[in-house]
């Protein structure tokens, strides 16, 4: 397997000159296709800096982020925006779903923009919310729905278009412990199919399911447990 993310000598700093902040300071990660990979590291430690970096959120002050083998460093807003479109799967803690759309709808959204017809949109939605148990909750509504099942509906959205990289940043922060299980259950199956996935959290015990974990601190990389061989 090749390298998917390369992050080359990356710094992001806010508010240049006397008063700057290094969220992220020479940083260098590599992750190859098919990893599952644990970014940790508390609050302020530069770890959200590095979220919106591999989401093409945002882009570097200083060094190159490669994706996919494409310098993405130096490319416009609408040119990301395609990137994320086309590249990138993203699971976030407050579900983002739309409340008065169905999951199926929510799902669907996406596609929608990527401009995916009709009847193959209906399609990848329906078998990405069979992927994640949610076959017989379609037609329902969020509210209609508990938090477990939400973040579901948000997972089949991410993966109904088969991106190469799924990026989920703290996905079970809202969650019981049940519900934390099965998400972790499916991002797990997703790895075993091949996925590239990138977790973010803050806790070491859900670190601990990924195979890879990468731990940041004032904006470096304070350890790294290694790429797969």
């Amino acid at each position: 397997m090749g390298a998917l993310v390369e992050i080359r000598d990356v710094s992001k700093i806010y508010n240049p000159g006397e008063n700057e902040v290094r969220a992220l300071d020479h940083v260098n990660v590599t992750i190859d296709e098919g990893e599952f990979v644990a970014i940790i590291g508390q609050s302020g430690s530069g770890k959200s800096t590095l979220m919106n970096m591999l989401g093409c959120l945002d882009v570097p002050t200083s060094g190159e982020y490669i994706l996919h083998g494409q310098n993405v460093s130096e490319l416009s807003d609408n040119e990301l925006s395609d990137i994320r479109n086309r590249e990138i799967g993203f699971i976030f803690q407050g579900f983002n779903l739309i409340p008065n759309l169905t999951a199926l709808e929510n799902v669907e959204l996406p596609l929608i923009y990527r401009g995916v017809g009709k009847t193959k949109r209906v399609k990848l939605s329906e078998t990405a919310l069979a992927k994640v148990g949610l076959e017989h909750r379609m037609d329902h509504k969020p509210s209609e729905m508990s938090g477990g099942q939400q973040q579901r509906v948000a997972i089949a959205r991410a993966i109904a278009q088969a991106p190469p990289v799924i990026l989920a940043d703290e996905p079970t922060g809202n969650l019981d412990s049940h519900s934390t299980q099965e998400i972790l259950a499916i991002l797990r199956e997703l790895h075993d199919e091949g996925r590239t996935v990138i977790l973010i959290t803050h806790d070491n015990e859900i670190a601990a399911q990924a195979k890879r974990v990468i731990k940041i601190k004032d904006g470096c990389i304070e350890s790294d447990s290694g790429r797969e061989a």
